[in-house]
């Protein structure tokens, strides 16, 4: 059965250029699956929002611009996932050994999904993927959302469930505020 996790994320505290602008979603987990959605709504027209790509691909550096973002931590573990899907549809994975240590892209991971929809005040994105091989089933995983958002005049704001450092760090763990639980099974 799956269960959708509704979150809403907030700005980095102190930053500017925010106003008219929200960010929520659900994510949710099963056994071996994973779906999440962003909705990015407000005023879209100062924002930096990549039209879809023809044909999506796996890019490194996509946080450069604007990003929407998830970490899934490993139980009893200082490792976890990082997954980056772009405006436009390109996306990557990335595994780490620890805090900002022994970044890879996650090799498991062929090709994710991603679709995108757009209106004039709101802008989503969804993927869902098998993820059988890549967490424990049965263990409840951490979980951060973030985002990177572009303003079309150059600045750059900072959107997370929760922001625990004097800077935006989005690989803190103690920011992995939701817990996906376990499933049984697959």
């Amino acid at each position: 059965m799956q269960t959708n996790h509704p979150f809403r994320l907030v700005p980095f505290p102190g930053s500017t250029g925010t106003s008219g602008i929200s960010i929520s979603g659900s994510v949710a987990r099963t056994a071996g699956n994973l779906a999440i959605r962003f909705d990015v709504a407000g005023n879209l027209d100062d924002i930096d929002i990549a039209p879809p790509a023809d044909v999506p691909e796996r890019r490194d550096h996509l946080w450069e611009a604007t990003c929407l973002e998830m970490f899934l931590g490993f139980p009893a573990s200082e490792g976890y996932l990082e997954f980056n899907f772009s405006p436009a549809r390109h996306w990557n994975a990335y595994r780490f050994d620890g805090y900002r240590n022994g970044m890879r892209r996650e090799t498991l991971l062929r090709d994710l999904p991603v679709s995108t929809e757009r209106t004039s005040d709101r802008f989503s994105l969804s993927l869902e993927a098998g993820i059988s091989g890549l967490l424990p089933n049965s263990r409840p995983i951490p979980a951060g959302i973030t985002a990177v958002i572009r303003k079309r005049d150059g600045t750059t704001t900072y959107w997370a469930l929760t922001h625990t450092g004097p800077e935006p760090d989005f690989h803190r763990r103690d920011s992995f505020a939701l817990r996906l639980p376990g499933h049984e099974g697959v």
